[in-house]
């Protein structure tokens, strides 16, 4: 009667250690593929960054060669204008 018992609880415990391990099996699959689609979805994230970075590095260096050609335009319209100062006429008094 025990060795009945004793095999019966030891077919039991088998089973649900099965069991479990097929739950942590599944657990652990779903949890791998949200993984792979988080990666996936950071991944075109990266790309999507990256093509915003080098659209940016352009348009700012586009900018900064634009500032300078004003800058040029600015201190050569000044240098053209320059004029010498008239002396002030003062009253003298008497």
């Amino acid at each position: 009667m025990t060795r009945k018992s004793t095999l019966a609880s030891l077919v039991a415990a088998v089973a649900l250690s099965l069991c479990l391990t097929a739950c942590k099996d599944t657990k652990t699959l779903q949890e791998n593929e949200q993984l792979k689609t988080q990666a996936a979805d950071l991944q075109k994230q990266n790309g999507e960054l990256g093509n915003n970075l080098a659209t940016v590095t352009a348009a700012r260096d586009a900018l900064t060669k634009e500032n300078e050609t004003l800058k040029a335009e600015i201190k050569a319209s000044k240098t053209k204008s320059t004029k010498k100062k008239v002396a002030s006429r003062k009253r003298r008094r008497s």
